[in-house]
């Protein structure tokens, strides 16, 4: 039951957002912030041995004959970053090719003349993990209705934490809760499973999809879903419910990082500290 509500937790946090995958981690704290409102962050140290793959170095591109493709667009630290990368994290324009290519394998996006803005991240209570996060946009001005991509990674191995699409749709529809849709979900899920195997996200076959949560970004309706493999990994995806769009998702490992930590404080705020 813990694991469930901590999985709805993260989804309704990640639907609600949009773009601006920083808030991501901010949303969470907001939601668990000590009584003096204070927010610690933690630094984290990683042991990576000599010849192991990171995420990054995994990425599969469409593009015939794989491989890189040479995009030209915009890089810059965004105006509200406050953190500072280490020498063992990816620099700024590197972090934003790693997440070109995700942005291009999940969406097909050609970022030509596009507008990337990062941030860096030393870890929180509740996500204990450095990380970048990027958005990205076709325009220069950042804005809350800005049409765009947004992602967050592991700062030094670029592993992939979640990745969503944000728009301002141009119609007005109900932004509340279907009750129907928590017994009847199986066009998402089938969608799910899809985007799943489309993009390679696990290695391990899907077992099932289950119904999460249902929320909004900006004024788009959105319902979370979880694809659960064979080998337990849990992928979080989200799709609109106007129009059945695929949104994001949020990685198996960024899961059990968030639960990890989310156990850990609540040890704390018992007086059980293991």
């Amino acid at each position: 039951m813990r694991q469930k509500n901590i999985l709805k937790l993260t989804a309704a946090t990640f639907a609600m957002i949009g773009a601006g995958t920083i808030l991501f981690n901010s949303a969470a704290e907001a939601v668990l912030a000590s009584n003096d409102g204070k927010v610690e962050t933690v630094p984290t140290s990683y042991q990576i041995s000599d010849g192991v793959e990171t995420a990054a170095q995994r990425i599969e591109t469409k593009e015939e004959g794989g491989g890189n493709v040479n995009v030209n667009y915009s890089v810059s630290m965004d105006s509200l970053n406050t953190g500072t990368p280490t020498d063992t994290d990816l620099k700024m324009e590197e972090a934003a090719e790693v997440g070109n290519q995700y942005l291009r394998n999940v969406y097909g996006v050609d970022l030509e003349g596009a507008y990337v803005y990062m941030s860096y991240n030393p870890g929180t209570e509740t996500f204990p993990r450095a990380f970048w996060s990027g958005d990205v946009l076709f325009q220069k001005e950042q804005t809350p209705e800005s049409t765009g991509w947004s992602y967050m990674m592991d700062a030094v191995t670029g592993e992939l934490f979640n990745i969503c699409y944000s728009r301002q749709l141009e119609v007005s529809v109900p932004l509340g809760y279907d009750a129907a849709l928590e017994k009847d979900y199986h066009i998402y899920a089938e969608l799910a499973k899809k985007k799943t195997e489309e993009c390679k996200l696990t290695d391990s076959p899907v077992e099932r999809v289950e119904y999460n949560c249902q929320g909004y970004s900006g004024n788009d309706p959105t319902i979370s879903v979880d694809v659960i493999c064979e080998n337990g990994e849990i992928i979080n995806m989200s799709f609109s419910r106007y129009d059945q769009m695929f949104l994001g998702f949020i990685t198996d490992t960024s899961r059990r990082v968030t639960e990890s930590a989310l156990e850990r404080l609540t040890g704390e705020s018992s007086g059980q500290v293991r």
